[in-house]
């Protein structure tokens, strides 16, 4: 068996609003920070937007911010929770959503501390 050249990639993804998506009422929309494994990131885009489809959200936009070691030559400082939810995507090769940050045209309308 040939060593697995999947890696993990670093990626937000921008969501519209859906029927069904389970977002807060009112807002517009949310970015959620992805951990997606694949053996590049244009594969890793691929399964993040199939599975928020799946999901019932309305994927609008990816940026990807590289694999950790990418990550790493950049500066970012990743702590041990991000670092354990990166392999963990990697061990289930699957994509792991780790923060989810909704989106409101009016400000009032957001969450009330």
């Amino acid at each position: 068996m040939s060593t697995s050249k999947q890696q993990v990639y670093t990626l937000v993804v921008e969501v519209g609003r859906k029927e069904g998506d389970g977002l807060p009422p009112k807002s517009t929309g949310a970015a959620l920070m992805c951990y997606a494994s694949g053996v590049d990131e244009a594969e890793a885009v691929r399964e993040t937007v199939a599975i928020l489809k799946q999901a019932d959200l309305a994927p609008l936009d990816v940026s990807g911010y590289g694999t950790l070691e990418e990550r790493l030559e950049n500066g970012d400082d990743i702590d041990d929770e991000e670092r354990a939810l990166m392999q963990r995507a990697l061990d289930e090769n699957s994509v792991i959503i780790a923060q989810m940050t909704p989106f409101f045209d009016d400000p009032k309308a957001g969450p009330k501390s």
